[in-house]
């Protein structure tokens, strides 16, 4: 199979429901495993996400002109959770998705890459993100992808154990390319 082209760009009032569709796909995954109140709290908070207003950025990778991917983009833990006593005043990136008809063909890996070329560009030095051990795949990516977990920015959700994880820009491998 040849490389797939794969398009990053800023997200347009037009790819909302796409936005919606790839999230849903993405993390519908999950609901099997998640006792049914949480998934549906899950959801909700995903497509309420959707139209936040203070989200950065939003990002979407397209394959053969269809949105197959997002990432959303935050200012700080206050904007991105509502919770300023994590204190990150950093670029924080939220609800990365890909449909699962699209992995396998480093979708995830460019919307990280452009979230991180964003982050620079609007002079930070680090990008965070928040995971957990459920989405196990998704920790693997990271840790290959060259971010470092940062214990000190972790949180609780529940009994959840929700990692923190931080990429220093000027050294990763990941902007070298």
């Amino acid at each position: 199979m040849g490389q797939l082209s794969i398009n990053i760009r800023h997200s347009e009032q037009g790819d909302l429901s796409s936005i919606e569709e790839v999230l849903l796909d993405a993390y519908g995954q999950y609901e099997s495993v998640l006792p049914a109140a949480y998934w549906e709290q899950y959801k909700s908070n995903i497509l309420a996400a959707v139209n936040s207003d203070t989200t950065k950025a939003r990002l979407v990778a397209e394959l053969d002109g269809s949105v197959v991917g997002s990432v959303f983009l935050f200012d700080s833990s206050e904007l991105a959770y509502g919770n300023p006593e994590l204190d990150i005043q950093s670029p924080i990136i939220r609800l990365l998705a890909v449909s699962r008809k699209a992995r396998g063909h480093g979708v995830a890996t460019e919307l990280i890459r452009s979230s991180a070329r964003l982050a620079l560009e609007w002079g930070s030095e680090t990008l965070h993100l928040h995971t957990s051990d459920m989405m196990d795949s998704a920790v693997r990516l990271y840790e290959r992808l060259g971010f470092e977990r940062a214990f000190d920015k972790d949180l609780m959700n529940g009994e959840t154990l929700v990692k923190s994880y931080r990429l220093k820009l000027k050294e990763t491998a990941l902007l070298q390319a």
